[in-house]
């Protein structure tokens, strides 16, 4: 173009014959304005030519937020289920016109304060909050974490076993009482005798000793339904190193399916959880569009040889 500088909205309306009031009702989208479709598209492909990229500040004063949303990921939440709900909630940002910013782990309040408010964000969201916050959707049991914990436990009745044990990481994360009310709330439902817990440490060598003590003062158990894959396969990894054969003494499950689950030695049953769809609909009524028409996925039982 041989200028320097930012492109502006005076630039583009000088390229496209219109005035700036109708660069900017079609920019940004105005539903209040009649603008025919050769405008809008004359517009458009001005923006475009010219390399115009709308000024951030400027549009988050005007509309009294900027176009970011922020989402809190607690450490102890990462895994298959996070990544995919921010893979959704991405995705559905995005085309309406709007960025994600994830924070993982637990920031100091006073800096994350900070960075709220240098970005004056549409929305914060935390991964889970219903669940700390000790609420239950209505149709948890249907769709939600509580069916997808049930799935796990109601996966081991089906195979026969009614004495079943949950194993927990050594360091509570934030969901850790949630699993373990809802399995014990499965175990209920389906009739079986209320669940055992301990706790499977690291390293691989208190794993195995927290296992070896577990099993020795309950040889009723016969399976064992894990927090997560990484805690299984703690306990799978104990089981081979105190000789235990998996699933022939004990069977184990694990839970928010991860990759690692099928190198394994057996190979870990799981339980699949595609969370992009809650994603998207956290996006939406994020940015108060009706979410109507997306539907939770249910998540399914990925069953290879260690059940």
């Amino acid at each position: 173009m041989g200028r320097s500088g930012r492109v502006t909205l005076n630039d583009v309306a000088k390229a496209s014959g219109v005035s700036r009031a109708t660069v900017s009702f079609v920019l940004n989208d105005d539903p209040r304005q009649t603008i025919s479709a050769a405008t809008r598209q004359r517009v458009l492909d001005a923006a475009h030519d010219l390399g115009y990229v709308v000024h951030g500040i400027a549009r988050a004063l005007r509309e009294g937020s900027s176009r970011i949303v922020v989402l809190h990921v607690d450490h102890g939440m990462e895994g298959n289920f996070s990544r995919s709900y921010v893979q959704g909630l991405d995705e559905e940002l995005a085309e309406h016109d709007h960025v994600l910013l994830v924070r993982h782990g637990q920031g100091a309040p006073q800096s994350t304060q900070k960075i709220l408010d240098a970005i004056a964000p549409r929305a914060v969201l935390r991964l889970g909050e219903v669940y700390m916050q000790g609420v239950e959707p209505p149709e948890d049991w249907e769709n939600g974490f509580a069916a997808n914990a049930a799935l796990q436990i109601g996966h081991l009745a089906e195979h026969g076993h009614t004495r079943i044990a949950m194993a927990l990481p050594d360091h509570e994360f934030p969901l850790t009482e949630a699993r373990l009310r809802f399995a014990r709330e499965a175990a209920r439902r389906l009739g079986l005798p209320p669940l055992e817990r301990f706790v499977v440490p690291r390293p691989r060598e208190a794993s195995a000793a927290a296992v070896e003590a577990f099993v020795s003062a309950h040889p009723d158990v016969t399976a064992v339904a894990a927090f997560d894959d990484d805690i299984a396969l703690r306990t799978l990894t104990a089981c081979r190193d105190l000789g235990r054969r998996v699933p022939e003494d004990v069977a184990v499950i694990g839970f928010d399916e991860t990759e690692y689950g099928s190198l394994s030695t057996p190979a870990l049953t799981t339980v699949h959880i595609d969370a992009e769809i809650l994603g998207r609909i956290a996006a939406r009524n994020a940015l108060g569009i009706d979410s109507g028409g997306l539907a939770p996925v249910p998540g399914h039982i990925v069953a290879r040889a260690s059940v």
